[in-house]
Parts: structure tokens; C-alpha cells; sequence
């Protein structure tokens, strides 16, 4: 096992998790908490098994999701407010 691989093992227990358990319950403000956690985290992850396969075709996908991410939390916020 590469340091890779454990680097994207620990962020998926100790980063994905608390995200969703924050992003599924409680009040809007919560949940959008756990999202704005769970952009960067999966970006993290992604990157990580970019480098664990060694293909650098695949860091296209978190690149897109930071932007993706960043516009979903605008959107979900202007939604929160209305």
C-alpha cells in the first residue's frame, strides 16, 4: 500500500463521514456546513487516487468539482435565504 493509498483511506472515514452525518440531519444551516465540507474533502480524495493510479487524465474530475462545489453552495445558499 502507497501513502496515497492510506492519505485518501483516512480522508474518506475521518472527512467524508462527519460531512454526511452533518449534511443529512438538522437544521439548513447545518447541512450546508457538512456541504461545504464535503466539496473540499472529495476533491482531496479525488486528487489522492489520481496520484494511486497514476493518471493525471483523471484530476479533470476534482477540478471541475471545485467549481461545481463553490456554485452549488451559491446556489443553495440563495435558496436558504428566499
Amino acid at each position: 500500500m502507497t501513502p496515497w493509498v492510506v492519505f485518501a483511506g483516512v480522508l474518506m472515514v475521518a472527512g467524508l463521514g462527519p460531512a454526511l452525518a452533518v449534511g443529512v440531519r438538522g437544521r439548513a444551516l447545518y447541512r450546508l456546513t457538512g456541504l461545504q465540507l464535503a466539496g473540499p474533502v472529495t476533491v482531496l480524495v479525488l486528487i489522492a487516487v489520481s496520484a494511486v493510479l497514476g493518471q493525471s487524465s483523471y484530476l479533470i474530475v476534482p477540478l471541475a468539482l471545485v467549481l461545481l462545489s463553490f456554485a452549488g453552495t451559491l446556489v443553495y445558499t440563495r435558496l436558504l435565504t428566499e
